[in-house]
């Protein structure tokens, strides 16, 4: 599978070139001629010998975009200055800000904002601790939390170089879900001191999302938490991922005119977001599933199964499936994979069932090349931006977490996450639905109200909000 251009790896490159002449259409020529995609061109200066142009390219990746650098360095006649890229201009001192809601503009604000107006408050909260959902910023605050060791697909690079992701997490709260999110990113990767710092800190949110902690203690992590704290614990790796997968098969399954309890299902990964994609499909009528890992087919039979691998075992899997990938897929009517990628062919999906729906989630690389899948299967989706139906969790948990925080919810349910998926798809109308349209752009509107309201019923919360923004539910 051939790169594109992407404008994760544009570079700005302010340079100068001879005013006239055909300099300014040899760049771009020369950008284009390299695989390059100029998307602007401004002159930021002019003189009657020398123009100063900021040339804005896509790049395949960061050797892609030093090449076209050189390529425009050797245009005859062109001065190359700053080169700038532009992701990590917008990373530049962090994308979250912290902002007050009230202006502080003279002794009266300042001694209601803080002391000695501010006592009051916290004398109240002491008497009725329910008051500081009320009463402080914990009824719309989220903690995303992570301990560094599965950063997307980038693995164990510790908390410092994982606080960029969880601040663009924290950011897509806001975005989509207007819910205040703090990154929490902890120096620990042990389970007991994980558990003991976000209880502790817990009485500051309405919530926490767990983010980028591996498997298996990602397992731990959550159901001790959930055990422990009366507020939402939600790992966005496992139930994001799998409200998205469902929501999209659901629709998928519309497409090709199959039910969900009929057709047979091969999974290629068994961590954490594998699993939790498995129960949630079982929850919600799947009845035959497989599911492999790096060693093959998990069943029942296989030595040295044990915690989630042997729950799997005994929970799919029914006729006892053994072997390989590549022979579990055989007849298949659906494959999903969160694993790694150039794990299948093209020749492998087109011996699966007919009308067959290819789910390739493993990112940047899928599990197979969905140009060669989608010569042979009806339905495909990956997890990138560069292919239709792009399976990405922003459309599940800002909506969830918003549902959650409006009906005051101590938890998280099966039920919620199915409430959830089945909205999402919902949203996806039967006029607009297609083969290569069985999941909603994050950009729209409906999503995200779509997967609050759900949520927020499903949670016992009020049928309808109150139209004053300043009433508590």
């Amino acid at each position: 599978m051939s790169a594109l251009p992407s404008v994760s790896y544009s570079i700005t490159v302010r340079l100068e070139v001879p005013a006239g002449g055909s300099s300014v259409s040899a760049l771009t020529s020369a950008v284009e001629g390299a695989g390059g995609s100029v998307t602007a061109l401004d002159v930021t200066a002019s003189g009657h010998e020398r123009l100063q142009i900021d040339v804005t390219c896509a790049a395949r990746d960061t050797d892609h975009a030093d090449e076209l650098v050189e390529i425009m360095r050797a245009v005859p006649g062109v001065t190359i200055g700053k080169v700038s890229d532009r992701t990590f201009l917008m990373h530049l001192g962090g994308k979250i800000e912290m902002r007050s809601k009230h202006p502080i503009r003279n002794r009266d604000d300042l001694s209601m904002v803080y002391t000695p107006g501010v006592a009051r408050v916290c004398l109240a909260i002491a008497k009725n601790k329910e008051d500081a959902r009320r009463l402080t910023s914990k009824r719309n605050s989220i903690a995303v939390v992570t301990d560094g060791s599965a950063v997307l697909g980038l693995g164990n690079i510790g908390p410092e170089a994982a606080l960029p992701v969880m601040e663009g997490k924290a950011a897509l709260f806001k975005r989509f879900g207007d819910i205040d999110a703090w990154p929490l990113c902890l120096d620990t990767q042990d389970v007991d001191e994980i558990v003991a710092v976000v209880k502790a800190v817990a009485p500051g949110f309405a919530g926490i999302n767990l983010e980028d902690i591996s498997a298996p203690r990602c397992f731990e992590v959550e159901a001790r938490l959930r055990e422990q704290l009366d507020i939402p614990v939600f790992h966005d790796d496992q139930h994001g991922t799998a409200i998205v997968v469902l929501a999209a098969l659901y629709n998928a399954l519309r497409v090709v005119e199959k039910g969900i309890a009929d057709v047979r299902i091969v999974m290629s990964g068994a961590g954490a977001a594998g699993t939790a994609i498995i129960k949630l499909l079982l929850a919600a009528g799947v009845r035959h599933i497989v599911v492999s890992d790096i060693e093959g087919v998990v069943h029942r039979g296989r030595p040295g199964l044990t915690g989630e691998l042997a729950w799997l075992a005994e929970h799919t899997n029914a006729l006892d499936v053994t072997g390989s990938l590549t022979a579990a897929v055989v007849g298949a009517d659906v494959f999903i994979g969160v694993s790694a990628p150039n794990l299948l062919t093209g020749d492998d999906i087109a011996g699966m069932a007919d009308d067959a729906i290819v789910f390739a989630l493993a990112n940047p690389e899928p599990e197979v090349d969905p140009l060669e899948a989608m010569q042979h299967a009806a339905v495909v989706a990956t997890g990138r931006s560069d292919f239709p139906n792009q399976i990405n969790n922003v459309l599940a948990f800002p909506g969830v977490f918003r549902g959650l925080i409006d009906a005051r919810s101590k938890e998280i349910t099966t039920t919620m996450l199915l409430a959830a998926a089945r909205a999402l798809a919902g949203v996806v109308t039967d006029d607009q639905l297609n083969a290569a349209y069985i999941t909603p752009s994050v950009f729209n509107a409906e999503v995200h109200t779509a997967v609050a309201t759900a949520v927020r019923r499903a949670a016992g919360g009020p049928a309808e909000l109150p139209t004053d923004p300043d009433v508590v539910v």
